[in-house]
Order: C-alpha cells, then sequence, then structure tokens
C-alpha cells in the first residue's frame, strides 16, 4: 500500500476530534427526545446540524478508512450509552458505504461530499430501531420516563414510521451536506474540493 494512502498521527487525531465534537452534537440533539414529540424530529435535526461538523471533517478526509473509523466510533459510542447494537452494525455499513462515495470523488468531490454525508446519517436511523424491533426489551430499561410516555412515544412511532425515519435521516442527510458546505465555503475552497 502506498505510504500517502495509509493513516497516520495526525489522521487519527482529526478522527477523534470530530468524532468528539458530532457526538456532542447527537448529545445535546438526543436531550429533545425527552420530550415525545421531538423523538421522531431527531431524525431531521441530528444530519441537518451534525451535517455542519461532518462536512468540516470531509475537508481533512484525504484517505481511505476515515470515514469507516468515525462511524463504527459513533456506535460503539450508542452502545456505551445506551442504546443498542444496531447502531454499530448499521454504522459500520453505512460507513463503508460512505467511504466509498467520498473515495470515488477521489476526496475532492464537494457533490460527492453532501452523498457521503447522507448515506453517512443513515446510522441515526438505527437509534430508532429497538422502538420498532424490540419495544418489550426498549421499554424495560426505560421504565423511569413513565407510562405516560411510554404510551405518547408508542402512539407517536406506529411500525410504518421505521422507513419513513430511514427516508427522513437520507433526505436531511443531503440537507445537513448542503447546509454544512454553504456555512463552510472557504473550508472548503481551502481543502481544493469543488
Amino acid at each position: 500500500m502506498d505510504n500517502s494512502k495509509k493513516l497516520k498521527g495526525k489522521d487519527l487525531v482529526n478522527i477523534g476530534v470530530f468524532t468528539a465534537i458530532y457526538f456532542v452534537v447527537i448529545l445535546i440533539v438526543a436531550m429533545l427526545g425527552f420530550i415525545p414529540v421531538f423523538m421522531p424530529l431527531m431524525a431531521v435535526l441530528d444530519p441537518l446540524l451534525g451535517g455542519i461538523v461532518f462536512m468540516l471533517f470531509l475537508t481533512k478526509v484525504k484517505k481511505p478508512g476515515m470515514i469507516l473509523i468515525m462511524s463504527v466510533l459513533m456506535g460503539i459510542l450508542m452502545l456505551l450509552t445506551g442504546m443498542s447494537f444496531y447502531a454499530l452494525v448499521v454504522g459500520t455499513i453505512s460507513g463503508i458505504c460512505a467511504e466509498l462515495i467520498y473515495k470515488s470523488g477521489d476526496y475532492k468531490s464537494s457533490k460527492k461530499a453532501v452523498w457521503t454525508h447522507a448515506v453517512f446519517s443513515l446510522w441515526i436511523w438505527s437509534n430508532f430501531l429497538p422502538l420498532f424491533l424490540q419495544p418489550e426489551k426498549y421499554w424495560s430499561t426505560r421504565q423511569q420516563f413513565g407510562e405516560e410516555y411510554i404510551n405518547t412515544l408508542t402512539s407517536l412511532m406506529p411500525a410504518w414510521m421505521c422507513p419513513v425515519l430511514l427516508v427522513v435521516c437520507f433526505v436531511f442527510g443531503i440537507l445537513g451536506g448542503l447546509l454544512g458546505k454553504a456555512i463552510l465555503k472557504k473550508h472548503f475552497e481551502k481543502a481544493g474540493i469543488a
């Protein structure tokens, strides 16, 4: 393998720093989930606001593996914060796909960067999966929220919402990528991403 394509310490530091910042953004938005009506809106707000951080991260990505590592780290962080293993599984798959999309633009295409963020954002959808696939297990660990919260959120999240939330994550991943690209226009120019 070409040494210029191997990850170095600086690359790993960038992954760590941007993963931490991205995680904090996701965590702040997740706090809205304490109000049941805001739980489905996380499929909108996470990709939209996370897009700014992720697009800045892409200005530092010039080597294979960086996006995948960030995606896997997000899955691990979700697991450690009490979410299910789905984020790790879906995050790994979406991370590989996002990696291939950005690489196909030679790490220089702003259009591919937007699509990369849209696909990367699909990991967010995985956090909803326990509500649809294992609701009894999910709610057994969240009884402290109370019966009213559980009933309200259950009524807001019927089974047909599962594919809808996937599409919403993708669409707002595109919009978050476009927002991030617009806000970070100078950074994209400096990084040579056209």
